[in-house]
């Protein structure tokens, strides 16, 4: 009997001890839990506010996607307005101009302060228009700049005539007799363009060149449209690509 005492007694131990100390640790996660939750709750309050917050980013960012959209096509239509508007300036200044010639080479001075006087009695030699032809200017003038150096290229005349036809005639000449020498100075005539336009009609040179390589009839019209004719067909075009 002395012997089974302590046995029981040591199982007793052993039975009890493991309870008390698991409700010792339950007693501890209890606590941190309690401990914890305050935690949680602020974090939980936090991210709430995090989701508002980002929620009224998005809505701030699709009103500024709006905006950004309705902006960009304000500008496109501005742009095209601008173009448009160009267009137009660009064409009536060339209008304004239909008559003009613009002539280069005579070296500066030779006019003796007037210009319509001298051109009227040089031109129609140089050109070999019909005796008494009438060339109707109406002003003549040259370039608006500062007086060049010597050595360095003359300013060209710009001449207004009353009639276009007159124009067409001078250019026409011009066409026919190729290359145009004044007392030992090469003289040429433009049609007085603007910038813009010139640059249009720029385009064309290389086609030009190798229509004439080519020899291929061909035109260039106002504004800037290549005529080309070729074996009895007549086609128009408006840009160099096509």
């Amino acid at each position: 009997m002395s012997n089974e005492a302590p046995d029981l007694a040591s199982l007793r131990s052993e039975l009890t001890g493991p309870s008390e100390n698991i409700s010792e640790d339950i007693k501890t996660i209890l606590t941190s839990i309690r401990q914890i939750s305050p935690t949680i709750v602020e974090i939980k309050q936090g991210n709430a506010d995090i989701l508002r917050r980002l929620a009224s980013i998005e809505m701030h960012l699709s009103d500024l996607d709006g905006q950004l959209a309705a902006a960009e096509m304000k500008i496109e239509s501005l742009t095209s307005d601008v173009v448009d508007l160009r267009n137009r300036l660009d064409d009536q200044e060339n209008k304004a101009w239909r008559n003009n010639v613009r002539i280069l080479g005579f070296p500066e001075g030779v006019e003796q302060g007037n210009p319509t006087r001298f051109l009227g009695e040089t031109l129609p030699t140089l050109l070999k228009l019909p005796e008494g032809t009438e060339l109707s200017m109406e002003w003549a003038h040259r370039s608006l700049a500062t007086r060049p150096a010597p050595g360095q290229r003359p300013h060209p005349f710009i001449v207004k005539l009353l009639h276009f036809s007159m124009k067409e005639l001078l250019l026409k000449s011009v066409r026919e007799l190729g290359i145009l020498d004044w007392e030992g100075h090469r003289i040429l005539f433009f049609p007085d363009l603007s910038k813009a336009l010139q640059d249009r009609r720029r385009l064309f040179l290389p086609v030009k060149k190798i229509l004439r390589e080519k020899k291929v009839k061909y035109g260039l019209f106002y504004p800037a449209t290549l005529q080309i004719t070729y074996r009895g067909e007549t086609t128009a075009f408006g840009t160099a690509e096509k």
